[in-house]
């Protein structure tokens, strides 16, 4: 069982860790140096956690000023002359600075203490990647929803498949009621990936758009490729997306040409662990005349469009023209004659 549960956790990380190599590799992926941030707000309910620094100044009393940092157990154990240390965790910088100044009243009278926020370390920047403008990790100082760091990365491509995957790796650290089960540690049987609807985030349904806790991996993904060939206006791949329809896929390359034969279209789709294709034939013509329902695809289907034959009923008119029209012109060129030329004023 150990072992099956390090394999799952090296290959999520695998996976994460690839899928960030290649947003680096494409120049893209913003450094750590280079960590975006949503707007401050808020910030001054901002709750330490292990990590974070914290500048203690002692008016009056300079040899007790001190950077102190949180320690792992969420304390402030390392100002000078105070052996009980100061509990930090999921407290504001106000709320430390009332216990650090009660602590130094024993020893001096009315000490007037200050206590400001140097480095806020304790929550792992969020992480977005996959089908967004700009990969980038965002620094969460406050609470954040899923929409506010999409708006970070500059939107979705036109790559996006239409899920986003959350991954957390963090339990909440300070967490509000009803947030209890969120604050517990991460299992790592379980794999705690959350999928959202583009679509459904783009209608505002608020339970697409989720908090994001420090240290989520955001994958937005990218989608997977359908051909589609022959007789259309445009052939050329399209992206799969959600309940991509074949009335639909058509439309995106410009629509069938003017000899498509419709009642012949053929998809080839690989079968499932094999290296065979099967061959399923559409009825366009009828879908369109809403006879039949449309028929939804799968990714890497191979879409073809046959022309109609010379003969068939759609073409015979065009085949009968392009005969007498041939046949004229031959004439005229085997006798010498000129067509004439009329200029119309």
């Amino acid at each position: 069982m150990k072992a099956r549960i390090l394999s799952l956790a090296v290959v999520c990380f695998s996976l994460i860790t690839v899928a960030v190599a290649q947003e680096q590799n494409s120049g893209s992926f913003q450094g750590p140096n280079q960590i975006g941030s949503v707007d401050n707000q808020g910030i001054r309910n901002y709750l330490l956690g292990p990590g974070d620094l914290i500048d203690v100044r002692v008016f009056g009393q300079p040899d007790l000023n001190a950077i102190a940092e949180v320690d792992s157990e969420g304390n402030i154990s390392s100002l000078p002359f105070l052996e009980t240390p100061i509990r930090a965790r999921c407290r504001t910088e106000k709320e430390v600075q009332k216990d650090i100044a009660l602590a130094y009243a024993k020893y001096l009278k009315n000490p007037q203490i200050s206590v400001r926020i140097t480095e806020r370390k304790s929550r792992p920047p969020a992480t977005v990647f996959g089908a967004v403008r700009q990969a980038t990790r965002v620094q969460m100082q406050r609470k954040v929803r899923l929409n506010e760091l999409m708006a970070a990365s500059g939107g979705f491509t036109e790559r996006a498949a239409g899920t986003i995957q959350i991954l957390h790796t963090e339990p909440v650290m300070c967490p509000e009621p009803g947030e209890e089960a969120e604050a517990a540690a991460i299992d790592a049987t379980k794999i705690p990936l959350q999928i959202v609807k583009i679509s459904e985030l783009r209608a505002g349904k608020p339970e697409a758009n989720p908090m994001i806790r420090p240290g989520d991996y955001i994958l937005v993904t990218e989608a997977e490729p359908i051909y589609i060939t022959g007789s259309v206006n445009s052939p050329q791949g399209v992206f799969m997306r959600d309940q991509l329809t074949l009335g639909r896929a058509i439309a995106m390359v410009g629509g069938a040409g003017k000899n498509a034969k419709l009642n012949d279209v053929r998809i080839y789709r690989q079968k499932p662990g094999s290296p065979d294709q099967e061959t399923i034939r559409v009825d366009y013509a009828a879908i369109k005349k809403n006879k039949t329902p449309d028929v939804l695809l799968q990714a890497y289907d191979i879409i073809e469009i046959p022309e109609a034959g010379m003969f068939s009923p759609g073409r015979i008119g065009q085949t009968l023209l392009g005969t007498i029209t041939g046949g004229i012109s031959s004439a005229m060129q085997s006798t010498g004659q000129i067509l004439p030329t009329r200029i119309l004023y």
